[in-house]
């Protein structure tokens, strides 16, 4: 094998991650640190410095994308807006809740209010009482019922005499 066919040798290795690859893996690896041994200038470092010399394990701390050149007091900057945000949220999402709350808490004292009322003409109805409420509601449908009828009467009068016109 010579220098010139070392690299494309080189691509060709496979990793195997299984267990029942070991002996393979164990070959391979041989294989490999012999080759890196034929390359000219790297015979003196170990192995390991060797792969890294040869561009087929990279450094560590690299992970394939540019280093962060992030200035620190504008990412400081960035991670304070962001939590001045999210309390803003916060504040904003407690007030809605607090209304509807509130809202809810004044119906159900509204609620309270009438099944009281209710309460209290249910006892009189008891006593053989009519209270003042039910009469006023109960006129007060008599008035709207003929009204109504009054007012059926009057559109069936108009259609009648348009009817009768031609």
């Amino acid at each position: 094998m010579t220098a010139r066919y070392l690299p494309r040798y080189l691509k060709l290795c496979v990793w195997f991650g299984a267990p029942q690859y070991k002996r393979e893996m164990e070959t391979l690896e041989r294989v490999q640190q012999k080759a890196t041994k034929m390359r000219k200038g790297v015979e003196h470092l170990s192995y390991k410095e060797r792969l890294v010399v040869g561009g087929k394990v990279k450094k560590p701390g690299k992970r394939g994308r540019k280093p962060a050149k992030i200035d620190l007091k504008a990412k400081l900057e960035r991670s304070r807006q962001s939590a001045r945000e999210c309390r803003a949220r916060k504040k904003l999402r407690y007030q809605y809740l607090e209304e509807l709350v509130s809202s809810r808490e004044r119906a159900i004292c509204a609620l309270r209010e009438e099944l009281e009322m209710y309460k209290q003409w249910c006892m009189a109805m008891d006593q053989g009482k009519i209270p003042s409420e039910i009469k006023a509601l109960l006129t007060g449908e008599e008035q709207g019922k003929a009204q109504q009828n009054s007012a059926k009467l009057a559109k069936a009068g108009k259609t009648e005499a348009n009817s009768s016109n031609p």
